[in-house]
């Protein structure tokens, strides 16, 4: 029976929030240090999940209860090498964006706000009628501003 130490188990809850906490930004360096924790929290956790060490698992030498799982080596070999391949892909995004706009900060898709707006509720709420009584809100004025930014090529600020 294989038992966890409590420290251990905080510490791969802590790397997870940490990790999906940065996931949630709009920077796209804050994103790449996200996929990192995350994937050193997926490493403790399976080292953690594959118990203590033994014996090497070569059938008929050692008693099996000896022997060590060597699937959770393998399952950590393979979180490696899928959080390297996000940490170059994500760095080359990044590079990319930086190169291109300056900065890595992920903008609104002009075309997200078009669509969104068209399916939206045809009666207004009672945020959304303007003193004159249009109908229109506050939220297609932002729009309206983010558009222009996107159409000058500036930000939406």
């Amino acid at each position: 029976m294989i038992t966890i130490n409590v420290v251990m188990a905080l510490t791969v809850g802590v790397l997870y929030a940490v990790g999906f906490y940065l996931l949630l930004q709009r920077s796209l360096m804050r994103v790449l240090i996200g996929v990192v924790v995350l994937g050193h929290g997926t490493n403790l956790l399976l080292q953690i999940a594959g118990g203590p060490p033994g014996r090497a698992p070569i059938v008929g030498e050692v008693p099996l209860e000896s022997i060590t799982d060597p699937l959770p080596q393998a399952l950590a070999l393979t979180a490696v090498v899928i959080t390297f391949a996000l940490t170059t892909f994500l760095l080359a995004l990044g590079y990319r964006s930086f190169v291109l706009t300056g900065h890595d900060e992920v903008q609104d898709d002009v075309e997200d706000r078009r669509i969104s707006r068209q399916k939206a509720p045809s009666a207004a709420l009672e945020d959304d009628v303007l003193d004159d009584g249009s109908g229109d809100g506050d939220a297609e004025r932002a729009d309206d501003r983010v558009e222009g930014a996107a159409a000058r090529g500036g930000g939406a600020s």
